[in-house]
């Protein structure tokens, strides 16, 4: 299945299944899960990075478990427009995992995803050891909802 944008993607997915929601860092991964009636995305974990076999490993796990139909990774593209190299390794983990599984990959704009989930948390008042240990999977939240309402969106058309 190719690696296309969240609105290529749509007509490729079933009615219902949940989807599975990433936020790739250079260190951790960001999990996130939606309902199968993909109204509401929820953090799922944070994966510490090792290599791309054991990350991906440990992704297609949690996607079985939790009976996904496609991954929707958040692209970090610059506040231009223009992808830097962050886009471009997320770019090549999805061509990686592609290989790997028969699921839909969207690729979603992930702009400012990390800074909106910060001040969340600063304004819940969590502490910075606590922000630490949940900034991906809540980013990685954030991400999949933000793909989950477009998808909303596209269907009510």
């Amino acid at each position: 299945m190719p690696v296309l944008p969240l609105a290529e993607i749509a007509a490729l997915l079933p009615a219902r299944g949940a989807l599975i929601g990433l936020d790739l860092g250079t260190k951790t991964i960001g999990v996130a899960v939606s309902d199968p009636d993909r109204r509401v995305a929820a953090p799922v974990e944070t994966i510490m990075r090792k290599r791309f076999a054991v990350d991906a490993q440990r992704i297609l796990a949690l996607a079985a478990e939790r009976r996904t139909v496609a991954y929707v990774l958040g692209l970090p593209v610059n506040m231009d427009g223009s992808e830097g190299p962050r886009a471009q390794a997320t770019r090549a983990f999805a061509r990686n995992l592609e290989k790997l599984t028969a699921l839909p990959i969207a690729l979603w704009d992930e702009r400012l995803s990390t800074a909106a989930v910060e001040r969340a948390l600063i304004r819940a008042a969590a502490s910075r050891a606590r922000r630490k240990a949940v900034i991906d999977q809540h980013a990685a939240t954030y991400i999949l909802q933000g793909a989950l309402d477009r998808l909303a969106g596209l269907a009510a058309r």
